[in-house]
């Protein structure tokens, strides 16, 4: 089974290492503290060898002797523990304790050498110190002993079980409160982590738009770029979303025209041809804008001319009844290079727009090179119409989507918004006010 968590993956780690840390400690701290009992029992074992010389005495015959009251009353209690021995360096037994009968008697090494001495561990049984000396008789005679003093490994054994017991005991309660602190810790350290969860669980349930928080430093660059990732998502889904309301809203004009052709389709055959061809235009243009993948075909010149005088036939047909005035006035050899789709979008909306509120004229002019403060733009188009026009008030709303200027009027809201996206785009510049001329609204697009 694959484990998720990385909290508890950082845990489980960092409890093997202290596992592994502390077994270490116990095994050096357990050999020290025998090492360092060894030793302790090393020198009481020399002290008794020396009790054993104070009260050894020669014999007549030279050898040694000790009086049956020893210092230590353990070396006189068979089976007490701590046992006594003296022998020649030739292995001959010359004194034991009344404590080591039945014992054994231990093997001294060989060429110990006088004045020196000889610890043995002989575990798990007991500990054997040896120590050689030469001793001068009263007659002069010189001979050498060696002093055996032997004690069972049991006490030494019982000291390290009890520190073991308490080490292990300590070390245990001490890693216990260990990982609790690495555990509080590990929270601690990973709570920018649950922070910024948190917030994309919020971001994904609606509560927030953007990672808003103060995040830690190695994360504030995740999460910008996270944000940029949500931003482009949305912008994405917003740029799908508006395509799709800009085409249907493209396609309500030639919809209307085709509407219009089916009472005389045989008369009308061209202009349902014509109007056919322009939704497949439309239904392109809006793709390509919707896939947004930077791709640019080349665009050829078009005569705006021969261009507006087709809108405006195509509008008559769709506002026969109001019997339309068109008024256009455009220079010869007039050539535009934009995009024919960008600019029917922009034009068509505007004179669809214009003789949706007219009365009975709509003018429709172009200015190449305008003076004054629009130096910078290469082509002016006018639009006037003789309705009633937009207050000033509204004249900024209409500009958002799904905003009309008269909510009685049939519409979607999405023309106008459409028209200045795509001027800002090309790098151009949309205004509206009152027609000086026709007393209604007048719409100035100018394009670079």
């Amino acid at each position: 089974m694959r484990i998720k968590s990385l909290s508890f993956r950082l845990l489980a780690t960092e409890g093997l290492v202290l596992v592994a840390f502390f077994a270490l400690v116990a095994v050096v701290l357990e050999q020290s503290f025998k090492e360092s009992a060894e030793e302790a029992l090393k020198e009481r074992l020399q002290v008794q060898i020396y009790s054993l010389l104070s009260t050894a005495e020669s014999k007549n015959s030279g050898d040694l002797s000790l009086p049956p009251n020893l210092p230590e009353p353990r070396f006189a209690n068979p089976g007490s523990g701590l046992y006594a021995f003296i022998q020649r360096p030739n292995k001959n037994l010359i004194w034991r304790s009344p404590s080591s009968i039945g014992l054994d008697v231990p093997v001294p090494p060989e060429k110990l050498g006088a004045g020196n001495t000889y610890f043995l561990a002989d575990n798990p049984r007991r500990y054997f110190l040896h120590y050689d000396i030469v001793w001068k008789s009263l007659l002069g005679d010189e001979k050498e002993y060696i002093f055996t003093v032997a004690e069972d490994s049991e006490f030494v054994s019982q000291q390290v079980q009890r520190f073991r017991k308490a080490l292990w005991s300590w070390l245990v309660i001490i890693g216990i409160v260990l990982l609790f602190i690495q555990f509080a810790l590990l929270r601690w350290c990973l709570k920018p982590i649950r922070v910024i969860v948190n917030d994309l669980n919020a971001i994904e349930k609606g509560k927030k738009t953007l990672l808003d928080g103060e995040y830690s430093t190695e994360l504030q660059s995740l999460a910008g770029n996270l944000n940029a990732f949500i931003t482009h998502e949305r912008a994405h889904l917003e740029r799908y979303r508006n395509t799709l309301a800009d085409l249907a809203h493209s396609l309500k004009t030639p919809l209307a025209i085709l509407h219009g052709c089916t009472e005389s389709f045989s008369d009308n055959k061209e202009t349902v041809q014509e109007q056919i061809a322009i939704m497949n235009k439309i239904v392109e243009y809006q793709l390509q804008r919707a896939a947004a993948k930077g791709d640019h075909k080349t665009i050829k010149g078009l005569g705006l001319s021969t261009f507006l005088n087709k809108i405006s036939a195509s509008l008559n047909k769709v506002y026969i009844d109001k019997a339309i005035h068109f008024d256009i006035s455009v220079p010869e050899q007039c050539q535009i290079y934009f995009d024919e789709g960008d600019l029917y979008e922009i034009v068509g909306n505007l004179i669809d727009n214009a003789c949706k509120w007219c009365r009975r004229r709509v003018k429709v002019s172009v200015t190449q090179n305008p003076r004054k403060d629009r130096r910078d733009y290469a082509l002016l188009i006018q639009i006037d119409d003789d309705g009633p026009g937009i207050p000033d008030g509204k004249l900024n709303e209409i500009l958002k989507r799904g905003v009309r200027a008269d909510e009685n009027i049939h519409g979607h809201g999405i023309g106008m918004t459409v028209v200045y996206d795509l001027v800002g785009m090309l790098g151009g510049k949309l205004e509206g006010n009152k027609s000086s001329e026709l007393g209604g609204m007048s719409w100035r697009v100018y394009l670079p």
